[in-house]
């Protein structure tokens, strides 16, 4: 592991950026501090093509802030308007998470159900792209490549060897189909490109809500930029100061929580599809089953599941949490007849997910791009990477380990080990009061790592814990909503020591 110390990337030279304006473009001119210009030019604005009520526009920026006059590319932005400019608080940046979800996407189709009628009254939601996400010059890699993947569950140095191979085969294969945005994919860029967008907007403050990956955007910015900041709410957080182990093994644990708490679930809930049965032992007998080849998929009879697979199901059942949906599953599985026919004999091995049409020659895939920028986890060999896994698989036993976690974890094996943002303790100087929530079970997110951050940052950050299970907080129950809705509108933080019962059913 490299130091836990920060790494900074490069002041921005003294030279301004000039972009070319063109019609949906602006350009960011930025002085050596990141501070306005006397020329900043503002986004032109056009109807969203998805939903007209919204307004969509670009804003070109530098690839490399440490080299602002550069390349460039186009940061896609969104907005949906204050529906009560009387009551105008200011400008609402979003980001949904991932790393790869769209803020587009999210403040176009998805705010107006999301955010409570007040918080739509009174802010500009607006949402954007990170680089190499979305419409903001996605990473792209070959399609065929990616389904080529190896196990990443190698069992020897050899398939840890082939494993490495893969990875750096499909890094280059990325960066070649990417260009030069590629190898700055990673969260402190889009951290600076977020301030760039302040003050694209015109505001001198901005408000900011994220969730999951998006919180480590929140406390970037929150670093970089503190005095820019009104009001931040921060959900699902991320811990950015952790290494190898402790990733892997909180990442593990938590998943781990969870598969109790659907199991607790089953046990006291009649509509449960294994209701008054032993779930953790249908559960184990499912995964050995899976083992030696004897589960087939519901959705492709022709095929068989791997364990991995049924526990990645699971674990994203974990989210909502939809328990019933899982049970129910699990259920099917159990019943399957062991003598029927079989088509292929060979396991299925989970494949990277495709965010295009699997005909297409390359497809849209920045989340190693971004993750293995963000965190310095190299495993160097076979017999340090089963080390760590005997240590995730020991703190997650029935889950054998976070499905994704130890995914992402394996997809950055045979990479460079200089990352671009390296894992430090948070340092807020500026920042206002932040309000952090966090679910005591989230299956991804450890609430360790929420804590560890109000640590970190105690004259900063307010915690509020929600006691209930699931990833998404915010409209998880009244209490949840009307604490983010206060702090956002009126600036009010919950008291200390104070927390949100679960909701009804959780």
């Amino acid at each position: 592991m490299q130091s836990l110390i920060r790494a900074l990337t490069a002041a921005l030279t003294a030279g301004l950026l000039v972009g070319v304006s063109t019609p949906g473009v602006a350009s960011a001119r930025t002085d050596p501090q990141g501070g306005s210009s006397t020329t900043q030019e503002a986004i032109d604005w056009k109807p969203c093509a998805q939903d007209a009520t919204a307004e969509c526009g670009t804003l070109r920026l530098p690839v490399d802030w440490a080299h602002p006059s550069g390349g460039t590319f186009d940061l896609a932005v969104a907005r949906r308007k204050a529906t009560d400019p009387d009551r105008r608080v200011g400008v609402l940046l979003v980001n949904p998470g991932g790393p790869g979800a769209s803020g587009v996407q999210f403040a176009v189709a998805d705010a107006k159900s999301h955010f409570s009628p007040d918080i739509l009254e009174r802010f500009d939601i607006v949402g954007f792209d990170p680089r190499g996400v979305g419409a903001s010059h996605p990473v792209k890699c070959s399609t065929e490549l990616l389904r080529q993947q190896p196990s990443v569950y190698p069992r020897n140095q050899v398939e840890f060897d082939r494993l490495a191979d893969f990875n750096r085969a499909l890094r280059e294969d990325c960066r070649r189909h990417t260009g030069p945005l590629f190898d700055h994919a990673d969260t402190l860029s889009v951290v600076r490109d977020m301030d760039a967008l302040r003050r694209s907007l015109g505001e001198k403050k901005i408000n900011y809500f994220g969730h999951s990956y998006g919180t480590l955007i929140g406390e970037q910015y929150a670093e970089e930029y503190g005095d820019r900041i009104r009001s931040m709410a921060l959900t699902a957080n991320i811990d950015h100061s952790l290494g190898a182990r402790e990733f892997l093994v909180s990442s593990a644990a938590t998943a781990e929580d969870s598969f109790h708490e659907f199991v607790k679930w089953c046990d006291r809930t009649s509509s449960c599809a294994l209701h008054g049965r032993d779930v953790t032992a249908v559960w184990d007998r499912l995964l050995a089953k899976a083992d030696r080849g004897e589960i087939r998929d519901p959705q492709s009879p022709d095929r068989l599941l791997t364990a991995h697979a049924i526990a990645l199901f699971a674990f994203k059942k974990f989210y909502g949490p939809y328990w019933d949906e899982l049970a129910t599953y699990l259920a099917g599985l159990d019943a399957q007849e062991p003598n029927e026919r079989r088509g292929s004999e060979q396991p299925r091995q989970a494949e990277p997910p495709l965010s295009q049409n699997a005909d297409q020659q390359t497809t849209a895939e920045p989340f190693y791009a971004v993750f293995c920028q963000d965190w310095s986890i190299r495993a160097k060999d076979y017999r340090e990477y089963a080390k760590l896994t005997r240590a995730e698989v020991g703190a997650a036993p029935h889950l054998r380990g976070s499905p994704r976690v130890h995914a992402a974890v394996a997809g950055c094996i045979g990479w460079p080990d200089e990352v671009n943002n390296p894992q430090h303790r948070l340092r807020m100087t500026e920042a206002p009061k932040i309000l952090m929530l966090h679910s005591l079970h989230d299956p991804a997110n450890h609430f360790a790592w929420a804590a560890h951050v109000h640590r970190q940052t105690r004259g900063t950050t307010v915690l509020l814990p929600y006691e209930g299970a699931g990833h998404s907080v915010y409209g998880r129950s009244d209490c949840t909503r009307d604490a983010v809705d206060d702090y956002l509108t009126e600036l009010k933080v919950p008291s200390a020591g104070s927390s949100c019962a679960p909701a009804t059913g959780n």
